[in-house]
């Protein structure tokens, strides 16, 4: 008969615990490093004057100036590793700030221009109530013009022509903005005269 002592046991197995994992895996590794790609394809689309502010160094400028020269497209994905590689030895945190800003940003013209056709939606589908609304809200708008600009687009709208739906799109933006600069400028003038009665 065999002697099965020198086996361990299965509630020793159980029991034993598991080594601790030393770093991170390697698929968390990739995963990580992908991210940092795409940071840096993102980084290469940004204007100049906004990664000015991160203080980058020499070698990651040139890096990324060098991007537009780059035409073929695997080229282009070895040359955002490359950025990659050189963004590790950056300020992370003012790189990811930048970033957060820039996306923040994208959503707030994201809603400014879903705000934009939900009023064009409006003015052509409802009529003289959506307009008071309109003109409720941002005063100085030309109601002539507007009126001119809705009727244009409703009829463009019924034969499936976009240039008249186009055009009241645009006067709507340009509306909404000088309302913004105005009530901009109307601030800066109170918080001129609070701070020079």
């Amino acid at each position: 008969m065999e002697d099965y002592g020198d086996y361990p046991d299965a509630d020793d197995e159980v029991d034993a615990e598991p080594e601790p994992p030393l770093g991170p895996s390697k698929s968390q590794f990739k995963r990580e490093h992908l991210a940092l790609q795409a940071l840096a394809e993102r980084l290469t689309a940004m204007p100049r004057v906004q990664l000015e502010r991160l203080r980058l160094s020499d070698v990651t400028w040139a890096a990324i100036e060098e991007t537009t020269r780059i035409k073929d497209i695997r080229a282009r994905g070895r040359h955002y590793k490359r950025i990659a590689n050189l963004l590790e030895r950056e300020d992370m945190h003012a790189v990811h700030a930048l970033m957060d800003q820039a996306a923040e940003r994208e959503r707030a013209d994201a809603a400014h221009h879903h705000g934009l056709e939900r009023w064009r939606e409006r003015l052509i589908g409802e009529g003289n109530e959506a307009l008071s609304e309109f003109l409720d809200e941002y005063p100085q708008t030309d109601r002539q013009q507007l009126r001119t600009l809705i009727r244009a687009a409703k009829r463009d709208t019924e034969r499936g022509r976009p240039e008249a739906p186009r055009k009241l799109f645009r006067f709507l933006r340009t509306a909404v903005e000088a309302h913004g600069e105005a009530d901009e400028g109307d601030q800066s003038a109170d918080e001129h005269e609070w701070v020079n009665p």
